[in-house]
């Protein structure tokens, strides 16, 4: 008999959980509190406990090539950064492809999981749970078990002295849905993350002030790359991470201060921008030149009528404040003994497997906060459990996953400003490739340049595509490799909406000079790859 692994959430890492254990030949039974697939990007107007939901205008800030699974590319003529009905218009598309909603029971609260009696002898778990349609709770046994709950359920809320005084509205960016209701207020926003800034420029529009307040300050990035195409298809490459971090922070700073300076806009931070979560806005600069949105500094307390900030002004007559201060990181069904979370730091081997279990049965999905796109990973991460699971790929030792574990912890702290928001930070490719090497399916580039040097160059100059994952090893898939030589065409096809001819423009480039950047290319494979 197949082995039963209960998948706890059916957002996007519970989807792809679902269709990698069906890929291993196991039983998946997912257990979704809401009443639909999507998690974060099902967009719902009431606030829901234990549910988040993107705000109505929200647009993904990672390009479709980029956040695709990895055999199943977003449609062609899908736009490159999607509104969130269609990155759940693509959920539902991968749902339906691999026949994957059959096996999601809805309307179903997790109450534990815990290590069932024989969990000793057989590593398997005890889940109790809720149905809430008819109101009855029952405890089933599984072999295994993939958290897929993600961690933006529970608003951090953050206190300033006089709070409690204040006579207008506070609340969290998880309750924002739109802008609705703040006609011609005067709005503070706290926080420069993703979502504070979102919220700015989603307000400056109907509200008579914005006021951004930002302790640190914050780079901020556009959607806009080179000649108008995705910034991320230019920036995640293996090209572009084969110079050192410190080369690609001073190319970075002197880009993003081109397009506008931030030290006069009063958002440059003293970090440098590889030191924090980027943040991503398109509107930003323009609401802040046109005075819709004022960048204040970090809160010092509140008056009943409105705030102070750290340098001394004070604005007066706030109507409403909107709290973008982050999410606690938080598993209430499971005992600390199994995963626990201290300031918002977890101890797990790889952000996936708890160390000190006897066995590598039960594995968190999806808790990392990548400078790239969250789907890809969270695959790559269910593709190595489900084969954990099966037994056909071993964890190392505890001591050797606990030295993993610290030196990663290390690194973070030596390189990036210290904030709970940092706490579960990887970076995009040598992440993938550490977790795709755990199971075989990282990119052999010295294969690759004996057997198709011209994939290989796409592979490494190219846009760095989920796709790389399955050109060999276990769950290759036969169409990666048109997947990956037709990304141009999909990146291209959604805004050539308009023929423009052009007079005929021949090339300069010498087949010399491409072949002097080939040789570059295998040059910079060996030294990284192989040296």
């Amino acid at each position: 008999m197949s082995k039963r692994v209960a998948v706890l959430g059916a957002g996007a890492s519970g989807l792809t959980a679902i269709k990698c254990c069906l890929d291993e030949g196991l039983e998946p039974v997912c257990f979704e509190r809401g009443t639909d697939i999507g998690g974060l990007w099902n967009y719902h107007e009431d606030i829901r406990e234990g549910h988040a939901s993107v705000f109505r205008s929200t647009v993904i800030n990672t390009s479709k090539e980029i956040m695709s699974f990895s055999d199943f590319p977003a449609p062609k003529e899908f736009p490159n950064y999607m509104h969130n009905t269609l990155v759940m218009k693509y959920f539902r598309l991968y749902a339906e492809h691999f026949g994957l909603i059959k096996y999601i029971n809805f309307k179903v609260h997790i109450n534990s999981v815990k290590p069932s009696a024989d969990y000793d002898a057989t590593g398997k778990w005890d889940v109790e749970y809720t149905d809430k349609e008819k109101d009855k709770s029952k405890t089933e046994t599984f072999d295994a078990v993939l958290v897929c709950t993600g961690h933006h359920v529970d608003p951090h809320v953050a206190k300033f002295p006089g709070q409690d005084d204040f006579q207008g509205r506070i609340v969290h960016s998880h309750d924002y849905k739109h802008s609705q209701g703040y006609v011609n207020k005067r709005v503070v926003v706290i926080g420069i993350g993703n979502s504070g800034c979102d919220a700015a420029v989603d307000l400056a529009r109907v509200a008579s002030q914005v006021f951004l307040s930002t302790r640190r300050g914050s780079w901020i990035l556009n959607r806009l790359g080179p000649t108008g195409l995705p910034v991320d298809i230019f920036g995640i490459t293996r090209y572009v991470h084969s110079y050192p971090l410190s080369v690609r922070a001073d190319r970075l700073q002197k880009r993003l201060n081109a397009k506008f300076d931030h030290a006069k806009y009063g958002l440059q931070p003293k970090h440098n921008p590889t030191q924090q979560h980027p943040t991503m806005n398109d509107i930003l600069p323009n609401e802040i030149l046109s005075g819709l949105v004022k960048v204040k500094a970090n809160v010092k307390c509140f008056r009943n009528d409105g705030v102070e900030f750290e340098d001394g002004t004070v604005e007066r007559d706030i109507h409403e404040v909107i709290m973008a201060t982050g999410y606690n990181i938080g598993f209430p069904f499971l005992d600390e003994s199994i995963v626990k979370v201290t300031n918002n730091e977890v101890t797990m081997y790889k952000y996936v497997f708890p160390p000190h279990m006897k066995h590598g049965t039960l594995a968190v999905i999806g808790l990392i906060q990548p400078i790239g796109a969250i789907n890809p990973i969270s695959e790559l991460q269910c593709r190595w459990a489900t084969r954990v699971f099966k037994g056909l790929t071993t964890l190392p030792t505890q001591e050797t996953m606990m030295r993993d574990i610290k030196s990663k912890r290390d690194a973070m702290a030596s390189r990036y400003v210290k904030s709970q928001r940092h706490t579960i930070q990887v970076d995009f490719i040598p992440y993938m490739d550490e977790i795709g090497a755990q199971i075989g399916v990282k990119p052999n580039f010295l294969r690759l340049l004996l057997t198709n040097p011209k994939l290989a160059y796409k592979c490494f100059f190219g846009p760095y595509t989920p796709y790389q994952y399955r050109l060999m090893g276990p769950g290759e898939w036969a169409g990666a490799k048109e997947a990956i030589v037709a990304v141009w065409d999909r990146i291209l096809c959604p805004i050539k909406t308009r023929h423009v001819d052009l007079p005929e423009q021949k090339s300069n480039f010498s087949g010399f000079l491409k072949f002097l950047i080939f040789v570059v290319m295998v040059v910079a494979v060996i030294m990284k790859y192989f040296i």
